[in-house]
């Protein structure tokens, strides 16, 4: 792992795990080439980033980063701290969208 989880990311993980949501499995700090992402589920290649103060990448580097994953077929979702931290519920509810969107 790259490094400690942020609260967000915890608090999310804590959701996802053990296929909590739907079924799906999820990795945390997943490695997909040269990037490290925060969550993957490969059965819809789904990637989920959280977002905050704490962040790895500049904002050029992040568009960069996220031009990588999608040209890979890859669906990446952006949420920030903020949107963990007061609504995790409707968080969850968009990661569900998607996961049946890839089915």
């Amino acid at each position: 792992m790259r490094r400690a989880p942020t609260y967000s990311e915890d608090r999310l993980w804590q959701r996802l795990r053990n296929h909590q949501l739907r079924g799906f499995k999820f990795r945390r700090q997943h490695t997909i080439d040269r990037f490290i992402v925060d969550f993957y589920c490969s059965n819809v290649r789904l990637v989920i980033e959280v977002d905050g103060p704490v962040h790895q990448y500049t904002p050029e580097e992040d568009v960069i980063r996220q031009a990588f994953l999608e040209n890979a077929g890859l669906r990446v979702l952006r949420f920030t701290n903020e949107q963990v931290e007061t609504n995790v519920e409707s968080v969850l509810a968009e990661i569900g969208s998607a996961l049946e969107r890839g089915r």
